[in-house]
């Protein structure tokens, strides 16, 4: 495994795991208060916007919390040329044949299984079919932008002190959680599901990135792919067995993957919220920037 490195000069004090909490409020603080002008003032927003949709600029601010909040924090704490170097963790993508068939392939066996579970898996969910076209550059520009703050700030700071798996499952709580006022506002995919397959999914989901995320040395990229794959919009309707089709594969990973997932890890490329430099960096001892 190997990655580009690119050194920044990095201020004494920067994020670490007791900048978490502050990740996760600023999320929360963002999201949630876009989500609550959204069920207040339905009416007005539509109006203005248009129907609550991946096409709502109000609902994509929403759903873009996460990268938002990741974003400002590596912004307070390492400045713009922090912002830059935390970037070039998209550019990361060399991992072994396993995961990419994982990437590529598992989760379209996932969601099928699940479709034929649930009796839909020969419905087509856009007609005419051509339409997926247009469908799919939402999928890809919005949910997955998501990781940039969940897999490409937070965990890898939490793995600091955690194993890989107890990272993942606090990142995919939060995750979760995040998602509530979803449920409540019409228009969304949630508004029609239950709650709890899908906080199960959000943890099994979280789990299953988690070593894209490693094997790759830090990719923000292959996560954030994942995350495209999970959302895509040419997959049969699968809830809520795909929940619990995807848990299954979480579980199977972490045994398969087990050295890797249930042991601390001591590589930087999987803690550092920059891209990692070469050699010695010779910087103080650290403070959290964000409480």
């Amino acid at each position: 495994m190997s990655f580009t490195a690119y050194r920044v000069r990095r201020s004494p004090r920067e994020l670490t795991t007791r900048s978490v909490p502050m990740f996760f409020a600023l999320t929360f603080v963002i999201g949630w208060g876009l989500l609550a002008v959204l069920l207040v003032f339905t009416e007005q927003v539509e109006a203005v916007f248009g129907a609550v949709s991946y096409y709502n600029p109000v609902f994509i601010l929403a759903v873009y919390s996460p990268a938002i909040a990741g974003l400002a924090l590596v912004w307070r704490c390492h400045g713009v040329r922090g912002v830059l170097s935390f970037l070039r963790r998209f550019g990361l993508w060399r991992m072994p044949a396993i995961w990419w068939v994982l990437l590529v392939l598992g989760v379209p066996v996932g969601k099928y299984v699940s479709a034929a579970l649930n009796g839909t898996v020969t419905e087509f969910p856009i007609s005419p079919w051509y339409g997926v076209f247009a469908a799919l550059i939402p999928a890809l520009l919005i949910g997955p932008v998501e990781e940039i703050g969940w897999h490409g700030v937070a965990r890898p700071l939490l793995q600091r002190r955690y194993t890989p798996l107890t990272s993942a499952l606090i990142v995919g709580v939060f995750w979760g959680l995040w998602h509530l006022p979803a449920f409540a506002l019409a228009g969304t995919e949630q508004h029609a599901w239950s709650f709890g397959p899908f906080f199960l999914g959000a943890l099994a989901l979280s789990v299953l990135m988690t070593p894209l995320g490693n094997a790759s040395g830090g990719s923000i990229l292959l996560p954030a792919l994942f995350h495209f794959q999970a959302n895509g919009p040419a997959w049969p309707e699968g809830q809520p067995w795909e929940n619990y089709v995807f848990a299954i594969a979480a579980v199977l990973v972490v045994l398969l993957n087990r050295n890797a997932m249930l042991r601390r890890t001591r590589d930087p490329a999987l803690t550092e919220v920059l891209m990692p430099a070469q050699g010695p960096s010779g910087r103080a001892r650290p403070t959290a920037c964000a409480p």
